[in-house]
């Protein structure tokens, strides 16, 4: 779609009117390849290396304030394929500015500015694999068994009842793979599956969403986004669209939210929801009575402790949208205030705030209330805001907030802030990082109390009253340790929540007050593994992924380990590609209709993590 004149004067402006030096940064957005070669930046790991290439070489002019007046943003410079960008780099108007990168640096960059790998727009359609499905009937009836986006329902309980599981604790010893699906140049299996209507929905870190039947793994469909896609689609009804009854919605890396008709794949809308640079869309959708509740996020404080960055302009938010035309009901910041200059650093680099506080979960949606519930990051600029490391409750119709819990104050954490080089822009003390980054559980106990359950990245789970403008019903420990936490979900049922603790082992926490009912440290005396996946659970079970690739059910009563499997292996692939697994570090298993599905692989963290690019399913022998 670009012809090649267009190409070339965008990229001469890209870096042509600035050397690529240390001299400069500009807003930024996330990287997703990690290069080698490459001498990590302070504070920057895994995949996290692309914004520093853009950063230190590249932003000299590019989101500068004060750079050339003729270089071209870089939102537009992101529209471009990697493969135009590499060639630049490597022999065209590029290739002078660019000759103290190596190789594979110029790849990251380009993979990083498009937000695509080399290669991989053709290979990750559906057209370029095998097994497609003979036929593409309407939707089955919604009645039978489903897993609809992230926690299986609006409250984020991450429980499947038995009729709809069709598993139970006795039949997780008989599960075997059935089949697996590989992503084409993925290092990163973000995606949670949906299964809605006997279809799997799921996207990729190619920035590809699929559509597959559930059973068999065939393909019906393929959708290229503008960027990755991290969260788990959800499917809901629509109208006003001529042969489409039902859209699959979902966010992509770059602020987009896009329906598609769920039988065809076709775009029925794609919304951008945020204008920054770095914006993007992490957490999943939530959907309630025809509208779409979104959480946005950030990678700028990735970027923002680097001395020449001029940080920080971002906000968190929450948006709602109508399902039938996208069009935007309320947005509603983290931080009210704009952020506006406050002072310049040592090299005379503007510096704003306030900024930070991303919304990194789903929400949860309170029917009673009529309120919706997310957690939030902390602040990148000090001092931080009270609605930092919170809990925040906002008005269904209004986007009005209507209270805050705050778990940790004066919480700046900013990346870049490592190292002997620093900005000003800096915290005097880094805070501890301690977001509420996992989707907050709403539940009902047996008296008929309600509670809000949320957990924080270290150590602290709280119940507050939603009925008592969130007031601390009681505070627990997930974790024996100071600094085990949660990082992205938990399942609820029956008077207990279950969650995976990120410095090892599994925790039943106690509704009514608190107290941990079990841990299983899974691996005692052996290398510690991460459990920052979201748990799920069954009648009788609950699943928790680990950062060693192995997928375990535990039991719900007392801890016990049923059932383990090593996804960190090649597989053999329905679609023919070659696939592999990896850590389990994020999303979590889905359970429906008697079958299991859960994705592998999480290059993001650094050396401890495997990289995988693999959907599987498994269902009882």
């Amino acid at each position: 779609m670009y012809r090649s004149s267009y190409l070339l004067l965008l990229l001469a402006l890209f870096c042509g009117a600035c050397q690529m030096s240390v001299n400069r940064t500009a807003v930024t957005s996330e990287g997703e390849t990690e290069a080698a070669e490459e001498t990590p930046i302070p504070g920057m790991v895994g995949t996290e290396l692309g914004i520093g290439l853009f950063q230190t070489h590249c932003a000299a002019c590019h989101g500068n304030p004060n750079g050339p007046e003729n270089a071209t943003d870089p939102a537009i410079i992101r529209q471009m394929p990697p493969e135009r960008i590499y060639a630049a780099l490597t022999g065209g108007v590029m290739q002078i500015q660019a000759q103290q990168l190596n190789d594979r640096q110029k790849q990251t960059l380009a993979e990083f500015m498009s937000g695509r790998p080399l290669g991989s727009e053709a290979s990750g359609d559906a057209n370029a694999m095998q097994n497609h499905c003979q036929d593409n009937p309407p939707l089955a009836p919604a009645t039978i068994g489903q897993w609809n986006g992230w926690g299986a329902g609006i409250d984020n309980a991450r429980y499947q009842p038995a009729a709809a599981a069709g598993l139970a604790a006795a039949d997780i010893p008989r599960l075997k793979l059935r089949w697996a699906f590989g992503f084409p140049g993925g290092i990163s299996t973000y995606s949670q599956p949906g299964v809605y209507a006997g279809r799997l929905y799921t996207g990729s870190d190619l920035g590809y969403v699929y559509s597959l039947d559930a059973a068999t793994g065939c393909i019906y469909w393929s959708f290229r986004a503008d960027g990755q896609v991290r969260n788990a689609p959800l499917v809901g009804p629509v109208q006003g669209h001529a042969g489409a009854t039902h859209a699959v919605f979902f966010g992509d890396a770059e602020a987009n939210v896009y329906a598609l008709d769920a039988r065809t794949g076709a775009l029925l809308w794609r919304e951008r929801i945020d204008n920054h640079f770095t914006a993007r869309i992490t957490g999943s959708l939530t959907l309630h009575e025809g509208r779409l509740y979104i959480p946005v996020s950030s990678s700028e404080a990735f970027a923002g402790g680097t001395p020449d960055y001029p940080c920080c302009t971002f906000r968190g938010s929450v948006v709602a949208l109508d399902v039938d035309d996208g069009q935007r009901i309320w947005k509603t910041y983290t931080i009210a205030e704009t952020p506006k200059p406050y002072k310049k650093n040592e090299k005379g680099v503007q510096l704003y705030a306030p900024a930070g506080v991303s919304v990194w979960g789903t929400p949860a949606v309170d029917p009673v209330r009529r309120a919706i519930y997310v957690g939030t990051g902390d602040s990148w600029t000090a001092p931080a805001v009270d609605t930092s490391d919170a809990v925040m409750a906002l008005d269904m119709d209004t986007g009005v907030v209507r209270w805050v819990f705050q778990g940790t104050r004066e919480d700046v954490w900013l990346g870049g802030c490592f190292g002997e080089k620093k900005s000003a822009a800096c915290p005097p003390e880094m805070g501890p990082d301690n977001d509420f980054g996992a989707a907050p559980i709403l539940q009902t106990l047996s008296d008929g109390r309600r509670l809000l359950i949320v957990a924080q990245k270290f150590r602290n789970v709280f119940a507050l009253d939603p009925d008592k403008d969130g007031a601390v019903v009681w505070q627990g420990q997930v974790s024996p340790s100071e600094r085990g936490g949660v990082f992205w979900g938990g399942a609820a049922v029956n008077g207990r929540v279950y969650y995976g603790v990120s410095d090892g082992g599994v925790a039943a926490i106690e509704l009514k007050d608190g107290a941990r009912s079990w841990f299983n440290p899974i691996t005692q005396g052996e290398t510690r593994v991460s459990f920052t996946a979201a748990t799920s659970a069954v009648p009788g079970a609950i699943f928790a992924g680990g950062s060693d690739g192995k997928l375990r059910s535990l039991s719900m009563e007392n801890g016990d380990l049923i059932w383990e499997y090593d996804t960190a292996r090649d597989f053999e692939t329905v679609n023919g590609v070659a696939a592999h697994g990896g850590s389990l570090r994020s999303p979590g298993a889905v359970i429906a209709n008697g079958m299991l599905f859960v994705g592998s692989g999480y290059g993001v963290l650094g050396a401890s993590d495997k990289p995988g690019n693999v959907l599987l399913a498994f269902g009882v022998e």
